[in-house]
């Protein structure tokens, strides 16, 4: 009978198929054949018990920690426990895989996250690192293996190593059939051909695992904010179905019946005449904002109206309704991008606080531009000022506040007994402030 025992095809790979020796083998090719075999076989179950103990790390962590960084945390800290290695970082690509931005490390029992300190403080070269991650296509789908001192390396990251008598680094990406998610990479003191082989299917069967859950956390994310954004859609619906039920008929309602007072038969006194014609134009215009509210609900400026017409029409009712003098200063103003609603609910509540409860003498409103592409507005009055108990009270304040963090303005309440009080608006583009290039060398 012909012998069925392999030997090892010179062209097959280190883990590759085995073919069986001819019918004049020697016995100790056959010894050899054997060997080989019994040596796949470990090599084998080897291999599936690194696959099985990731996949039982994964499942382990899953269940233990809340977030996607405990995960990795957990994951990175036990590759480098496991497989005797130096340290791990981890690199992850944006959602149009253009940049690439260094997420977490662990070395010498330390973990360093994403915060920039934390890196400085451990010298670890992770902008050139992710620099070279970019740029290197191949390195995209496949693991790729370097000496400390490998020329493909970046200057930066080769000084890293030889400092820190780094011998080996191995880069796996964390990829998906369809995209790449980042990198993880392992870096190692020993770089013994044994030790680079079994170190890499470590790296990669914890890569696959890594991109999993990383994967299936960016879906769970974009599900909760697709909630989210429903639940805020629905209850902006619910908001305009009241507002229109309740505050557009009720000023509606107001208006007809103040306008049917004015067409009485009999003659009214003259500031009871006034008085009504104030109030019809209250009513008008709070019903006329009732409805541009239920249209849009949306700090987006409603219709036609730009801020200067706003503030004048504000500004005019306004004196109509006090003695104390108003005055209106405006300058150019710059495009303000849909901001004006917000700036004018501002605007509207800084002034009534003041015509209401400033007992001023004079009141001043002034919109004017800064620098040409920001905007500063400005309502003070002469009055005897806010209370130190009563800043940060009322529904009016919070309003205000609230308006500011909502389009990225400052609010600054400037108030003083007796002194009166000003109310500060200052806003400005984000792309104004000039980025600081960050340093790739480290």
């Amino acid at each position: 009978m012909e012998s069925q025992v392999a030997t090892p095809d010179a062209d097959a790979p280190e883990f590759g198929l085995l073919r069986k020796p001819g019918p004049d083998a020697s016995p100790d090719v056959l010894r050899q054949a054997l060997s080989d075999a019994i040596d796949e076989g470990r090599r084998s179950d080897c291999m599936a018990r690194i696959q099985s103990d990731a996949v039982q790390l994964a499942l382990d962590l899953l269940v233990r920690e809340s977030n996607i960084e405990g995960f990795f945390r957990g994951f990175i800290k036990t590759l480098v426990d496991e497989s005797e290695s130096r340290a791990c970082g981890v690199w992850l690509l944006d959602q149009d895989g253009t940049q690439c931005e260094p997420w977490m490390a662990y070395r010498d029992g330390q973990f360093h996250d994403r915060h920039a300190d934390e890196w400085d403080a451990a010298t670890l070269p992770r902008l050139s690192m992710a620099a070279h991650l970019l740029g290197d296509t191949q390195g995209w789908t496949d693991t790729r293996e370097y000496d400390g001192d490998d020329d493909r390396l970046p200057q930066a990251v080769r000084e890293f190593n030889k400092a820190h008598e780094i011998a080996s680094v191995q880069v796996a990406p964390l990829v998906l059939p369809t995209r790449n998610l980042g990198w993880i990479a392992l870096a190692s003191n020993c770089a013994s051909a044994c030790e680079v082989t079994w170190r890499r299917a470590v790296l990669e069967a914890t890569a696959r695992q890594g991109t999993l859950a990383l994967h299936q956390h960016r879906l769970a994310e974009e599900s909760r904010l697709e909630a989210r954004r429903q639940a805020a859609l629905e209850e902006r619906n619910r908001i305009a179905r009241d507002i229109h039920d309740t505050l557009t008929q009720g000023f509606a309602a107001i208006l007809m019946q103040l306008q049917g007072a004015q067409r009485s038969s009999e003659p009214l006194p003259a500031a009871v005449s006034n008085a009504l014609e104030v109030a019809v134009d209250i009513a008008r215009t709070h019903m006329i904002e009732a409805r541009r509210s239920v249209g849009a609900l949306r700090p987006q400026a409603a219709g036609d109206e730009t801020l200067p017409s706003a503030l004048q029409r504000m500004t005019a009712l306004a004196r109509r309704t006090t003695d104390v003098p108003i005055e209106l200063m405006l300058d150019a103003l710059p495009p303000l991008g849909g901001l004006e609603r917000d700036i004018i609910g501002i605007a509207q509540e800084a002034l009534t606080n003041a015509v209401r409860h400033s007992r001023a003498r004079k009141i001043c409103i002034r919109a004017s531009a800064v620098r040409s592409i920001g905007f500063r507005l400005s309502v003070a009055d002469d009055g005897r000022g806010i209370a130190g108990e009563h800043r940060a009270r009322g529904f009016g304040m919070t309003s205000m506040q609230e308006r500011a963090e909502r389009i990225g303005a400052s609010l600054t309440i400037v108030t003083a007994p007796r002194a009166g009080t000003e109310v500060v608006l200052a806003w400005e583009p984000p792309s104004f402030s000039i980025p600081v290039m960050p340093d790739v060398a480290r």
